[in-house]
Formats: C-alpha cells, structure tokens, sequence
C-alpha cells in the first residue's frame, strides 16, 4: 500500500507529524510512506525509516490554480491507494479533491476549530482539547491506519564524538560546561516572553557555569542574539549547516528553554527536556511539546483571560502582555536547575 501523507506548513506543525509518521513506519513496514511538505522542512525527518520517503516542494513554484495542477501531476505520478491531508488548507483542498475524483481514498484532519474558539478565555476551567498529534492519528485511524501512540521510538541520532567537536569548535563553546539552550522567539508578540527578561535568564545561567546557547533564525534574531553574546552566552544563529546540525546540537543539551513555537516542537523531536513558556497561547490547546511531562510547562495559570488567543496574533487587550511578565526570571531559572541537577 502507497500512503500520501501532506502537510506544508507550519514548522512545528510538520515537526509534531514526526513520532507519529515514524511510529507508522515502524508498525507498518509494509507500508511505503510519502510525506509531502516544504522543500526545508524534509530534514525534521532526517534520518528516516527506510519505508518513508521525503516530497519537498517549493510552493512558489506552484502559484495558482495552474501551479496546483501541475503540483498535482508531480504528486500523481506515484499511483497512491490513500492520502491523509494533515493540514486543510486551500492547497491540500484541492489536492484532495483531485485524488477522490481520481478513486483514491482520503482522509483529512478535524483541527477542531469550534472547540478551540470555545477555549479562548476559558482556559482556567475548560477541559484540554485533542492534542495536535493525536488529530493526525485520527486521520490514519480512519483509513484503516491505527497507530499505537505509546509504542516506544528509537532515539533520535546523536552526533559522534567526531562531529560534537566539530560543532562545539564551530561555536567556539566548552564542552566541559552543561549547555542549556534558549529559543526565545515565536511567531507572535503573544507568545514571546519579554526579551529584556530572557537576557536577564541567560546573564543568570551563564554566572551559575552553565554554557547558554541562542536559538533563532532570520536577521532580526540573529542581531539581536549576537548582540547578548559574552562568556558563556553564545549565538548559534547562522552558524551551523543546516536545520538537521542545529537539531544534532540540541540532542545534547541538558534542557531547551522555548515559547510556544517551533523550536519547542523541535528540540522535542530531539529526545531533551524543554522548558516551555505559555502566554496569550494556552497549553490546553493541544499543542504542547509531545509526551513531554506538565511540570516542563510555565505559566501564570491563574489569569481568566488565557487564552485570549490560540494562535498568539491577537494583541493584549491589557496593553501589558501580564501572562508573561507576572513570569520572573528568577522561575525560569529555577525550573532550569530543577532538571539539571
């Protein structure tokens, strides 16, 4: 059997898609595996089990209804039995539609978008949703595909002594010190914590003997991580080879300190604690790192007005942003040492 598995976008939505296809793979070896996703995202799944097969595209090729139809024809050359749409976007409509009036069979994602509007400002006596990666379950359960959430995963890869030299000579960083990593960026205002705060985090972890390492992408991160740098406090931005070298450097982390945001979902990928900071976004939302335990999470738990937003975009109607800055960093940092010593 062919399975079709597409999601284009986002990073930590592609990220979550990971334990769950690879678990597939492994409970299915006969089953021969396509994930469709962007060109850039393939390495989440690196290494793969031999049974997945990697489609990245970049879908500035494929603009328009005409770029669709020609997407369509790439895709189609693999005579798929069944195409599981993780994503339900206008793309993955149309794709869809055109395998059902082709005879394949599909499946697509409930997001469950009334239930997460009925959550905003209820997050204090409202009951968790689904969680993401259990949604995607439910797509492969109903094309005969059940997967066993709880099966144990091999362990992601770790680099050899070899290749840690070589990205610790890189960085110019000390082995000998435990690293702890921060990823103090996300999507939205909503979802970041203060970064006058975060400094203050790292300037505490680096005087504790902790090596801190930055995590972030694009100009504006990179300026602004290059701009903490000092002793024991070190940007990673645009130093390393790629995505899957940076997910190599955080296998060795003693924790990951995240927003609610892609690197939180990919240092999970990764098999490390990671410390995650909830905001205007609320864990009950079902997007938390997967299988991670609840004393990871920080938030002020208290507030009636979590969430106010599932995605982070809208603006505190406070002006003050207080679900993050009622958080000190005095607690990150605890947390920090709760789990690394």
């Amino acid at each position: 059997m062919k399975l079709l598995i597409i999601r284009f976008s986002a990073m930590g939505d592609v990220a979550m898609m990971v334990p769950l296809v690879r678990r597939l793979a492994l409970q299915y070896p006969d089953l021969d595996i396509t994930v469709l996703t962007r060109q850039r995202l393939t390495q989440l799944f690196v290494p793969a089990e031999p049974n997945i097969h990697l489609m990245g595209v970049d879908l500035n090729q494929y603009k328009g209804f005409g770029g669709l139809n020609r997407l369509f024809k790439k895709v189609k050359a693999t005579p798929f039995d069944a195409v599981a749409d993780f994503h339900d976007v206008l793309r993955t409509k149309y794709l869809r539609r055109r395998f059902r009036w082709a005879g394949v069979k599909v499946a697509v994602i409930d997001k469950g978008r009334a239930e997460k509007k009925q959550l905003l400002g209820h997050g204090l006596d409202a009951s968790p949703l689904c969680h993401t990666v259990e949604r995607y379950a439910d797509v492969l359960k109903r094309l005969s595909l059940p997967v066993d959430l709880s099966a144990p995963l091999p362990p992601f890869e770790v680099p050899s002594e070899e290749k840690l030299a070589e990205i610790s000579q890189k960085l110019r960083i000390h082995r000998e010190k435990p690293w702890i990593g921060i990823a103090p960026f996300a999507a939205h205002p909503g979802k970041i914590y203060p970064l006058e705060q975060m400094h203050d985090v790292a300037k505490q972890l680096a005087s504790l003997g902790f090596e801190v390492l930055l995590f972030g992408a694009g100009p504006h991160e990179t300026a602004l991580m290059e701009s903490w740098e000092q002793p024991q406090i070190t940007s990673v931005c645009g130093k390393l080879e790629g995505l899957h070298e940076e997910m190599q450097l955080m296998s060795r982390l003693r924790v990951m300190i995240a927003m609610d945001s892609a690197n939180m979902h990919i240092a999970t990928l990764t098999g490390i604690p990671v410390i995650s900071i909830w905001g205007a976004t609320h864990p009950k939302a079902g997007f938390t790192p997967w299988q991670q335990p609840d004393n990871l999470i920080i938030q002020d738990a208290d507030l009636v007005c979590r969430p106010c937003s599932i995605y982070g975009k809208k603006p505190c109607k406070f002006g003050d942003l207080r679900c993050m800055t009622h958080i000190t960093p005095q607690q990150i940092v605890e947390r920090v040492i709760e789990h690394v010593t």
